[in-house]
């Protein structure tokens, strides 16, 4: 491994080529705004949507990330608006939100991707640590959300929003704060396509199981060797099984979608045991 390969997930090299189905232009001219694209995930995303000929505006609190990421998204041809924000804060969020109404007139697609937590067991997590990642994954969303949706309905304009979540069907162990929050805007995103229908807002998600990035390395070891074995496929998926999903809501492909879910885990959520902190004693059964 040269030590410009990452180990996990993809370069930005892999990134320019990686396949895709979709055709080259299926996003042309869609402006499209994507939280925590200056790695992992969420960079995946915004990476293909600037492929298939999207604008980008993107957002993070790290801005060093940011405009690493933005050499890579304009050398794919799109244009690219920077901002550095902490979306738990929501005057940052509705500046933001007004700076690029100014700037482009608004946005098409609102991906929510920034989030993030720690593995813990859960009768350990403290009550700051449990707060930030709620606050974070469930308030930030939602801030980012409401902001984006008033600005469609005011302005008369159709909306489309896409949230990152995680697969929740059997439970998250050790991340037990990140599983409640989730479920939180799963079901936030359900009731929202029912009551801003009428606004032409689609509301969906999209659950990551297994999927090889950087992320991987906020991980012990003794947990990522469970995260190849924990579905009935044995592998892991890369964060371009994500992108092409969030594509799917985000094109014509998904025009008459709202609501849905897309778990992209390898049948996670029907076989297999993910141990974020490694497999407990109490469950390694050995002869």
């Amino acid at each position: 491994m040269s030590e410009n390969k990452p180990k996990y997930g993809f370069t930005d090299e892999d990134l320019k080529v990686v396949s895709t189905v979709y055709d080259k232009t299926i996003l042309k001219g869609k402006r499209v705004l994507v939280s925590g694209a200056g790695s992992g995930i969420g960079k995946a995303i915004a990476a293909l949507f600037a492929r298939l000929g999207a604008d980008l505006i993107i957002c993070g609190r790290k801005q060093e990330k940011l405009d690493s990421a933005k050499v890579l998204f304009e050398s794919l041809g799109a244009k690219v608006l920077t901002y550095s924000v902490n979306i738990r804060d929501t005057d940052q969020v509705e500046t933001m939100m007004d700076s690029v109404w100014e700037a482009w007139g608004g946005i098409d697609i609102l991906v929510n991707n920034a989030g993030g937590q720690f593995p813990m067991p859960a009768i350990d997590i403290p009550v700051k640590g449990w707060n930030a990642v709620i606050d974070n994954n469930l308030n930030g969303t939602w801030f980012m959300m409401q902001n984006a949706a008033k600005r469609w309905r005011d302005h008369q304009q159709p909306g489309n929003i896409i949230n990152i979540v995680i697969v929740i069907d059997r439970g998250a162990v050790g991340v037990a704060h990140t599983c409640a929050a989730r479920a939180g805007i799963i079901y936030m995103s359900k009731s929202m396509a029912v009551e801003w229908a009428e606004y032409n807002i689609r509301v969906n998600c999209v659950a990551p199981g297994a999927i090889e990035s950087n992320g991987f390395n906020h991980y012990p070891e003794e947990g990522v060797k469970t995260f190849y074995e924990c579905n009935p496929m044995l592998d892991v998926g890369d964060a371009n099984d994500i992108a092409q999903a969030v594509v799917y809501f985000a094109a014509d492909s998904g025009k008459f979608v709202t609501g849905e879910l897309i778990n992209v885990d390898g049948g996670g959520r029907l076989w297999g045991d993910m141990w974020t902190t490694g497999t407990p004693d109490y469950f390694s059964f050995k002869d």
